[in-house]
């Protein structure tokens, strides 16, 4: 029976970039048939998971421009029954793909809200007459390039290729750094790594809520590497908080400040303890040229 894969599509989209990557890493792992599932949007990509339509979701957590990716983190907390097993940080060099053979001819530019914010002074600088377009995916509005030359996007040279779709300019996102942390997510229990994701929300917003639900960690010397807010939707500054700690959920420290926190918490929730495989651009590389037609694994 083969694995399913999902992830942000259709081709060509760093999402499938990161999926190819973890296809490779199953490999190593153990022989399996690897098969391949786009989805329109990220929300679909994890209820796919959720749902029993597919082994594993991929999507974008965090960029080391662009911030965190809202829509992950709000489609994960309700779905209870999905747990980070892996963490994949890809290098990203953004190209400008479009059929116009003059950057002034150029009016509007699509790709998705990441893509668009990575770019934002190369955009200023070469195309500020142009209109900014935000899509589903940096490659959702390929089809379209080829009817109007007035039309460009933000996408991966792996998307221009795939496409046969002329690069105008590479790299431009506005760090040479750039990189993306994608999460990897399925229906098993709680696994194990050097990371801990974790979300919660508070009986209520007073002051010194917050802050002795992060002394739980403080007191405990556990480093927090990210931290951030979420609306809870409920209500105006009704929030959820999602942590990164640099240690395992299982480790006497990290059991013992979830203990602590269940007295100052109205929610918590362990997202997932993982491993991070930070690949090099030359890995990168490597991989995507091993795995040339996806559908073919």
């Amino acid at each position: 029976m083969a694995v399913v894969l999902a992830h942000l599509g259709p081709e060509g989209t760093y999402a499938e970039m990161a999926a190819l990557c973890f296809a490779h890493f199953l490999r190593q792992q153990e022989e399996s048939k690897i098969e391949y599932l786009p989805c329109a949007t990220i929300a679909k990509t994890l209820h796919c998971v959720a749902e029993a339509k597919a082994d594993w979701a991929i999507v974008p957590v965090e960029n080391s421009i662009g911030g965190s990716v809202p829509m992950t983190l709000d489609t994960l907390w309700p779905l209870e029954n999905l747990t980070i097993h892996q963490a994949l940080v890809l290098p990203i060099a953004h190209g400008l793909l479009s059929h116009s053979d003059d950057l002034d001819h150029i009016r509007s530019v699509a790709s998705h809200p990441q893509a668009l914010a990575q770019c934002r002074i190369w955009l200023d600088t070469y195309l500020p007459q142009a209109e900014r377009i935000s899509m589903n995916s940096t490659t959702e509005v390929l089809a379209q390039l080829g009817n109007d030359r007035s039309l460009a996007a933000i996408a991966s040279p792996r998307a221009a290729a795939l496409h046969h779709i002329p690069i105008q300019a590479h790299p431009i996102n506005d760090n040479l750094e750039n990189c993306t942390r994608f999460w990897v997510l399925n229906r098993q229990p709680l696994s194990s790594g050097s990371q801990t994701s974790l979300g919660f929300s508070l009986y209520a917003n007073v002051p010194g809520a917050l802050v002795k639900a992060l002394q739980a960690f403080g007191d405990r010397r556990i480093n927090m590497s990210r931290i951030e807010s979420r609306p809870t939707q409920r209500s105006l500054g009704d929030y959820l908080f999602f942590i990164d700690l640099e240690d395992n959920a299982q480790s006497p420290s990290v059991q013992a400040a979830l203990n602590s926190l269940t007295d100052v918490t109205e929610n918590l929730r362990v997202l997932g303890s993982y491993d991070i495989w930070n690949l090099k651009p030359d890995q990168l590389t490597q991989i995507l040229s091993q795995m040339v037609d996806p559908s073919a694994s």
